[in-house]
């Protein structure tokens, strides 16, 4: 069973509570064989305040497969959108339930205290293969954080495969800028390494939408017309955590405490895309080897002055966004569950020593059969 390949459609549904991305990939759980369509299926209002209730009531869950109150509505919600996800997607690309092997089924995080051994994604996935007769794997978290770890990030495994198929000398850097930035590194088959670096996108958004009421800095427009505050930077670079070496990981409002003081939007803006930049270059004394080049995804890679500031800060290596070397940035996650059940499957770790701070590396996710 080792080589043969799988269709498999992965599901990730964010801490931004937007909705449910779908990805079909054809993978053996080692390499990706191909991309198939993505798509997505946002939530309505009524979902999205659900689950945002669900967060407030889940801080007191007494264990993990606890649904009091809200939490047990909001499970069903979730299912339901999820299946609704996966017939769409069916429908939309002329395919078959059938034509699926594996459906990887992340559910929606409400609770995340990896140091009281606690990690809990609500859906149900017996519920959800009944409704789309397709087996799913689900639960890919628990046992990596029973056995220590931290149950995050858990895409490098993914990134790995990804980056085995640009076929380049390493070492390569994946990093991904959504509310927080993370980095995988990745040097031939067996080095992998990843952590959070710092801020990503948390900081800017939030910025903008207060002093400019927008959601972010669009392509970096903004931040391209003022002027980093280099100083303030480097102080922020002080904090403890950046010096601290991998693995290691951060919450979206762990710096929410750093105050940028009077300025203009355009110098705050500047200052704050400069701060994620700098973060991420920080990182390269704390890795084996300095990166021969960097790609990356998430909505950071859209923003072209944090691109520019990338490329000055960690040159000679190369900095490319992920579109360019053919990867869907917005697909990722989704396509990274779908990889995750297939290797689930076979039995192949799933999470590392380096990846999550777990003791082995961890093999993962649960079974429920239509």
């Amino acid at each position: 069973m080792t080589s043969m390949m799988l269709t498999t459609l992965g599901l990730m549904s964010g801490t931004s509570l937007d909705g449910v991305d779908v990805a079909l990939i054809e993978t053996d759980g080692k390499r990706v064989q191909s991309f198939g369509p993505s798509s997505y299926r946002p939530y309505s209002d009524r979902e999205r305040s659900l689950l945002r209730q669900a967060l407030t009531e889940a801080v007191h869950l007494p264990q993990r497969d606890a649904r009091p109150g809200i939490l047990r509505e909001a499970e069903q919600a979730v299912t339901v959108a999820h299946a609704e996800a996966v017939a769409a997607f069916v429908a939309q690309n002329r395919m078959t339930f059938e034509e699926i092997d594996i459906v990887g089924f992340h559910g929606q995080t409400v609770l995340h205290r990896p140091e009281k051994g606690l990690t809990v994604q609500i859906g149900d996935a017996a519920a959800l293969a009944k409704a789309i007769h397709i087996p799913v794997m689900h639960d890919f978290r628990a046992a990596d954080v029973a056995a220590g770890g931290q149950g995050a990030p858990f895409v490098p495994v993914y990134h790995r495969a990804l980056a085995q198929s640009l076929e380049r000398d390493g070492p390569i850097v994946v990093v991904n800028i959504g509310g927080v930035s993370n980095i995988t590194y990745i040097d031939g088959n067996d080095m992998l390494i990843a952590c959070d670096t710092g801020p990503g996108n948390a900081l800017l958004d939030d910025f903008m939408f207060r002093t400019m009421r927008q959601a972010f800095d669009c392509e970096g427009r903004f931040a391209a017309q003022g002027i980093a505050d280099d100083a303030w930077v480097a102080r922020a670079l002080e904090l403890p955590f950046f010096s601290a070496p991998p693995p290691k990981s951060l919450d979206r409002n762990d710096f929410a405490s750093l105050k940028l003081g009077e300025v203009q939007p355009a110098d705050g803006a500047a200052t704050l895309t400069a701060f994620t930049a700098a973060a991420i270059a920080r990182i390269v004394p704390l890795l084996p080897k300095p990166p021969k080049s960097w790609i990356v995804a998430g909505g950071g890679a859209r923003n072209l002055t944090m691109i520019r500031m990338l490329r000055e800060r960690l040159e000679p290596a190369t900095v490319q966004a992920a579109e360019t070397v053919g990867w869907a940035s917005d697909a990722i996650e989704a396509q990274a569950f779908g990889f995750l059940a297939a290797r689930g499957l076979k039995g192949l770790p799933l999470s590392y020593p380096a990846t999550t701070g777990v003791p082995i590396p961890m093999t993962g996710g649960v079974i429920a059969r239509p």
